[in-house]
């Protein structure tokens, strides 16, 4: 279709025909051309749904992390199935982040009985129903999932059996048996795809029509093992991190079992495991671009490069942080020192945040998993799953955030015993010192200024740990929301906020006896001073969250229901809880 002169083009009429819509694609590839005139198109292949709409995502919508482990149907093949499960929430597809191959399993679907309330959603003003494109015949089965709209990338995973799907994303199931999805998954995969959206559609929308007008061309190798390799690689990444429900435990402590070698040593052997695993997936990647250039003849078109920033992979920094690789030699995969530095602090975090669910029961050290994680539950639930834990979790579910040493199960001194159990009391002061260095603060500092912001962004708005917070912030105490029962702000009143209060009343007495003693110099006179005056103000801080806040929610012993999700429920405790910005916003 075009001359040697790459500023010239010349095209038929009747060769924009060929392909689907009409483009004027007056740069398309003669190779190209054909595929759309002989191949099959993806329209033979496979069924591509608009995803369903509910009507009020607020209401039917969950993060995964919200609602009860128990109420949650996994692996589900089928609405019949579904019904009968008598379970309330199902993982959905809902397009999400870019990222290829597998991942994005965050959402949870209301499909009780089959839907039931989803369906008989009305509008007030016109009485119609508000939901629609249920798609109950493809639900639960074997997909390929993408998000409905991107910048300048297709990022297509793989969805086994089990999902429903969600507007804003979008599913394509194989037609018949003999369809192989994965040879469907590897063409979307590849930067022919790309190209063939490029020539289809004027802007990159990614509507369902113009994946289903793709040409196929079935390639001369058999590609079901790198794709298997490929899913394997970027389910067993998603899995490695506490916001996926099939979550383990961490991998910077299974790196370090059985060894007595310092906190660095495992994490600077983690990071090349992640190095090895992203350059392996990079390989990968231009093995299934080159397949496909070759079949469709377009090696003079397109080159089977992947940059490392698009290798989809958490744990590949340049990917994660969103930053271009300027040297794509294995030898140089993390020299960049912003990254380098981010990556470290994020993984120290991350290993803060897993300690901090051990100490509520979430997870354990002894045994994968979560432990847990349905309403109500209590110590004793856990005691009967890990009889005899390694790391024992808070007995009441109130772990307070102090400055100073207040409490003895203050979350600073858990999280030191936390980290002697798991890298060893002969290593302690260089693991905190390293751990400490990475974050950039003492660890006291990051529990009291940052924890609790990394956990609800970690989570996306909708945390699972709720930080209750007097006005001025000088009493600030932890809860895991699963164990929450409706005695629980009693017991902080009682047994936290009114004995801090008796404490600092002490303190303040035994500053007093300082100040006003003759053999006290007037260093320490003086020093006694400025104790007093602050601790009356943390006082004062302190009887107006007991009297003005605490007090009358302790008398209302407020229900929650986990179904309700994060944002009905945390809005029940009112100045009560530490606010999170743009918790209120509407549900996409």
């Amino acid at each position: 279709m075009r001359t040697t002169n790459k500023n010239c083009y010349h095209a038929s009429a009747s060769d924009f025909k060929k392909i689907p819509g009409s483009p004027i694609a007056y740069w398309i590839h003669s190779s190209a051309l054909k595929a759309f005139e002989n191949a099959q198109f993806l329209n033979d292949l496979i069924i591509a749904r608009i995803a369903l709409a509910t009507g009020d995502n607020s209401s039917f919508i969950r993060n995964w992390q919200e609602v009860s482990l128990a109420s949650i149907g996994f692996k589900i093949s089928s609405s019949q199935e579904a019904s009968k499960s008598c379970k309330k929430w199902f993982p959905c597809n809902k397009g999400g982040n870019f990222r290829k191959w597998y991942g994005n399993n965050e959402n949870l679907l209301n499909w009780e009985n089959d839907g039931e309330k989803v369906k008989s959603l009305t509008d007030s003003e016109t009485g119609r129903v508000r939901s629609h494109n249920y798609n109950g015949e493809l639900g639960f089965q074997e997909s390929v999932t993408w998000s409905a709209l991107s910048s300048n990338k297709l990022g297509v995973r793989y969805s086994p059996k089990g999902f429903m799907f969600v507007t804003p994303g979008s599913s394509a199931f194989k037609k018949t048996d003999s369809v192989n999805l994965y040879g469907i998954l590897s063409l979307l995969s590849s930067n022919i795809a790309f190209y063939f959206l490029q020539t289809i559609s004027a802007t990159m929308n990614i509507e369902v029509g113009n994946i289903l007008s793709i040409p196929y061309l079935e390639p001369s190798q058999n590609i079901s093992k790198l794709v298997s390799q490929t899913i394997q690689i970027s389910q067993s990444d998603w899995d490695s991190y506490e916001t996926s429900w099939d979550f383990t435990n961490l991998r910077l402590i299974v790196q370090a079992i059985g060894t007595k070698q310092p906190l660095e040593e495992s994490y600077i052997q983690l990071c090349t495991r992640w190095r090895d695993t992203t350059l392996e997936m990079q390989k990968l990647e231009i093995k299934n671009n080159k397949i496909f250039i070759e079949a469709y003849g377009l090696q003079d078109e397109l080159t089977p490069d992947v940059p490392l920033e698009e290798i989809t992979l958490t744990c590949n920094p340049y990917y994660r942080y969103g930053k271009k690789c300027m040297n794509q030699e294995p030898s140089v995969f993390l020299e960049d020192p912003d990254l380098e530095a981010r990556l470290l602090a994020d993984t120290m975090k991350e290993f803060i945040s897993y300690a901090v669910g051990c100490m509520f029961g979430r997870y354990s050290l002894d045994k994968e998993g979560l432990i847990l994680a349905n309403q109500g539950d209590t110590l004793e639930d856990y005691l009967k799953q890990v009889p005899t834990p390694t790391f024992t979790p808070d007995d009441d579910n109130i772990i307070p955030i102090l400055g100073g040493d207040w409490f003895a199960d203050d979350i600073t001194g858990r999280f030191k015993q936390f980290l002697k159990v798991t890298f060893g009391a002969e290593h302690y002061d260089e693991n905190l010192a390293y751990i400490e260095n990475a974050i950039g603060k003492d660890i006291q500092k990051y529990f009291l200024k940052d924890f609790y912001k990394d956990h609800w962004q970690r989570y996306k708005k909708r945390p699972i740990y709720w930080l209750f917070k007097s006005p001025k912030g000088n009493f600030s105490a932890l809860i895991y929301m699963h164990r929450y029962k409706p005695d629980l702000v009693s017991k902080l009143l009682n047994d936290y906020l009114r004995d801090f209060k008796a404490k600092l009343e002490a303190h303040i007495q035994q500053q007093n006896h300082i100040s006003l003693s003759p053999s006290a110099s007037d260093k320490d006179k003086i020093k006694a001073g400025k104790e007093i005056e602050q601790a009356k103000k943390m006082l004062h801080d302190l009887e107006d969250y007991d009297r003005n806040i605490l007090y009358p929610l302790a008398t209302q012993k407020i229900e929650i229901d986990l179904d309700d999700g994060v944002k009905v429920n945390y809005a029940k405790f009112g100045n009560a809880l530490e606010k999170i910005p743009g918790l209120e916003d509407k549900e996409e």
